[in-house]
């Protein structure tokens, strides 16, 4: 029986996709940060599935909690609502959230008192010193309303409680001013960074691609016209303009999608511009209009294709600014607004905690910012990196 070997295919033969994937794994740091930017596109899918406080917006307020630092553990005693709460379905919970069905109690001590729980309040001191205050058994596991329609005996109410409605809760990376689990802010905050950076780069593409191609193509007026409106908004400062556009459109969530993707279309635009006149005049495309094809089929399935690695590093920058972007108009209060957690209104919200030692409070989210904004500009220098092909041209000369 004969074995033959595989080979791997010399990086010649393979086609630019391949060539570029296989030059853009040999930069460990892009790669990395690619696989951070997968990281974190999965915290951000999962959402509420996996955050420690899955309530909407991640915003279950304990003030007794407020500032508590990195590993505090509490004792939680759980008393259930006296509204229905709907149990939402999985897709549900994971896009926004699932509301709790108790109000959460932190406690340092309790005892039972016949068909009472008397239980300490935590207050956070050392000692505690906190009030006593007394809870039915009924009413803790089934409610005020349904409490006196129970048929359970009180021990078999004790020993309910004491498994499901007694915890203790780690808040890993501490609580904010307002009582609320640091850590399971920090992850929503990745879903509003990445949505706001996809929206805007789709948004900013999609004009962008449409005016630069048009306006390469066809040039004359129209391209005089397209060059005139990227001067015009290019004289503004971005930050200025998306605040204009912010204010204009109104505060909220999905305005500030639009307003930065209106913003950054400008260098898709003079980029894919160039890139078509470049183009415009080879063989294969006079060839195209020879043989009757339409200029929507010329620029759609024959230049487009051709540029479409340029635009995908235009476009990892353009992700890395949006989400910038996103962040200062937060933390100016005019891009999302609470209870949605951002990493600019985090920081916003806990910069007087920068010079105490809660300063964690500021630096936790600014690093995320840092390290996903940094990411992004990594695997766009990979790509351009991977995708010049001047470059290994000049090495295979050379060799």
């Amino acid at each position: 029986m004969l074995f033959i070997k595989k080979k791997n295919k010399p990086i010649d033969s393979l086609p630019l996709s391949g060539r570029a994937w296989k030059k853009f794994k040999k930069n460990k740091i892009a790669l990395g940060s690619f696989y951070f930017i997968l990281l974190t596109v999965v915290v951000a899918i999962l959402g509420y599935l996996i955050t420690p406080d899955s309530t909407p917006d991640a915003n279950n307020q304990l003030l007794q909690l407020s500032v508590k630092p990195p590993g505090t553990k509490v004792k939680m005693l759980l008393v259930k609502k006296n509204m229905q709460i709907e149990k939402v379905s999985f897709i549900k919970k994971m896009l926004f959230g699932q509301e709790s069905r108790y109000y959460y109690i932190p406690f340092y001590s309790y005892s039972f008192e016949g068909n009472d729980l008397a239980a300490e309040l935590y207050t956070g001191s050392t000692p505690n010193n906190g009030l006593i205050k007394k809870f039915n058994l009924s009413e803790i596991v089934y409610g005020s309303e349904q409490g006196s329609a129970t048929n359970k005996s009180t021990d078999e109410l004790k020993a309910e409680i004491e498994k499901n409605n007694i915890i203790t809760k780690t808040y890993l990376l501490g609580t904010d001013q307002q009582g609320r689990d640091l850590l399971s802010r920090l992850m929503i905050g990745t879903r509003v960074s990445l949505s706001v950076g996809f929206i805007a780069v789709v948004i900013a593409l999609f004009i962008g691609i449409l005016l630069g191609a048009t306006a390469g193509y066809y040039r004359g007026k129209w391209d005089s016209f397209v060059m005139w409106l990227i001067s015009v908004v290019w004289s503004l400062p971005t930050l200025l303009l998306v605040i204009s556009l912010t204010l204009a459109l109104g505060k909220g969530f999905w305005q500030i999608f639009i307003a930065v993707g209106l913003t950054m279309w400008i260098d898709v635009a003079r980029i894919v511009r160039g890139q078509v006149i470049s183009l415009k005049e080879e063989t294969f495309i006079e060839a195209g209009k020879a043989m009757g094809f339409s200029t929507a089929r010329i620029i759609f399935r024959h230049i487009l294709p051709n540029i479409t690695g340029t635009i995908t590093v235009v476009a990892a920058d353009n992700f890395a600014a949006a989400i910038l972007l996103e962040a200062g108009l937060s933390f100016l209060g005019i891009g999302a607004q609470p209870p949605t957690a951002s990493w600019g209104s985090m920081i916003n919200a806990n910069r007087g905690f920068i010079i105490t030692d809660s300063a964690y409070l500021v630096f936790l989210p600014g690093i995320c910012l840092m390290l996903l904004v940094l990411a992004f500009f990594l695997v766009g220098n990979g790509l351009r990196d991977a995708l010049d092909n001047k470059s290994e041209a000049s090495q295979l000369v050379g060799a």
